[in-house]
């Protein structure tokens, strides 16, 4: 008889611990159980929440995926925001109204979503640039939905949306020439300055890389300053139009001092200075005021200064404000724009010690050079308004105001 034990057809039976169930294995198969959680708790995001937080779901595999059931209610075709098969539910942000206080439980929703599970931060940021990139497969109140959901984001500070990720996937040629990119961005505006200042959004813009590029977002036909002032004034959005306006203006006031810099270094003649000025000036449509503070900032800095000696750096100082006299001269055309002059050399005279004594020369050469009058040297004397260092500058030029008044009695 043999002694070996005879086969059998029962088998072995091993237990399986429930941890090591599989879970979904497939993209269709996770969105559809996401999908049963949202239609099991009727659309209640904090009981969403929590059985999320205790399901089997492999975030980490499907997280894409999480965030396209989130945004449309189901699965997407890929490389496409179209429905996919499977099952899908109604209380998607893109399924409900387009209002701020319907979106923002959504907002609020995701970011407790990602404070449990931050490896999902990417997902998030993948599917928004996703769904930007093809914004003219959204219907144009989906695409409201989509712009408002973005405020309240960054509103809330939503982690894994940087500004970036939203304003670079918008500049795709064929959606800002079809407009859309503009509605989508205008919207934006609007919802994200109700809760916030125009330096947040500015800041915003700023880390987005957009500060400096807002004309980007127009249409080519609409793309300048006229139009981006015509739309945004249209739109409710007049402190974004004077932000632009400043801007613009302070793109072209440099431009301008780039130009004089180099005319003045290179000791052009000063007739040909003349004429740049004048051209930036009617090109640019600057101020008279900036104009003037701009030349006498671009005059100063071409003084050779000499070290620590005094006496030289005076004398430099002294000759350049002589040499381009007839320039500021040009420029300085009403009692108002000379006094302004005179509270430039004032406040430049009291932020740089070098100049601190020689007020009194300064004031006397642009006298003798025709730049200021004796009416506007006597107003600022007597009722001059800027106290920085004004006792002290009243007092060294008051020799010369003597001086003035005594010719003046003597005619």
């Amino acid at each position: 008889m043999s002694s070996k034990e005879k086969p059998t057809l029962g088998g072995t039976r091993i237990k399986t611990r429930k941890r090591n169930i599989a879970a979904p294995l497939d993209p269709a198969a996770f969105a559809d159980a996401v999908v049963q959680i949202y239609l099991d708790n009727a659309g209640d995001l904090e009981l969403v929440c929590k059985n999320l937080e205790s399901s089997d779901l492999n975030f980490s595999r499907y997280g894409d995926t999480f965030f396209e059931v989130v945004f449309t209610g189901g699965r997407t075709q890929p490389g496409t925001t179209k429905p996919d098969e499977g099952e899908r539910h109604p209380y998607s942000i893109i399924d409900c109204e387009p209002k701020r206080e319907v979106i923002l439980p959504s907002v609020i929703y995701i970011q407790k979503i990602l404070r449990r599970k931050p490896f999902l931060i990417k997902n998030l940021e993948n599917v928004m640039q996703r769904f930007l990139q093809s914004l003219e497969l959204f219907e144009e109140n989906e695409r409201k939905k989509l712009a408002i959901f973005t405020a309240l984001a960054f509103s809330q500070k939503l982690s894994g949306l940087p500004p970036e990720t939203v304003f670079q996937p918008l500049l795709k040629d064929n959606l800002v020439a079809k407009g859309l990119v503009l509605s989508f961005i205008t919207d934006f505006f609007k919802e994200y300055l109700v809760d916030n200042s125009l330096e947040d959004l500015i800041a915003i813009l700023k880390r987005g890389k957009m500060e400096d590029n807002l004309l980007d977002f127009f249409p080519s036909a609409k793309r300048s300053a006229e139009g981006f002032s015509e739309h945004f004034t249209k739109e409710g959005l007049t402190p974004l139009v004077e932000y632009n306006e400043k801007k613009l203006f302070e793109v072209k006031l440099k431009e301008m001092k780039s130009a004089v810099t180099t005319q003045i270094s290179e000791n052009t003649d000063i007739s040909e200075v003349i004429e740049t000025v004048k051209q930036h000036v009617k090109d640019a449509k600057l101020p008279d005021i900036e104009v003037v503070r701009m030349l006498w900032d671009v005059i100063m800095d071409a003084v050779q200064w000499s070290g620590k000696n005094q006496q030289q750096n005076a004398n430099a100082a002294l000759r350049q404000v002589k040499s381009w006299a007839e320039l500021l001269n040009t420029f300085c055309t009403s009692g108002k724009l000379e006094l302004e002059l005179i509270y430039k050399v004032q406040m430049q005279c009291y932020e740089d010690a070098k100049l601190m004594k020689l007020f009194p020369e300064i004031i006397r050469s642009l006298y003798q050079k025709d730049v200021l009058a004796e009416d506007t040297i006597l107003l600022w004397f007597r009722k001059g308004t800027n106290p920085k260092g004004r006792q002290t500058f009243v007092k060294a030029l008051e020799p010369f105001v003597n001086w003035l008044e005594e010719a003046e009695e003597e005619e």
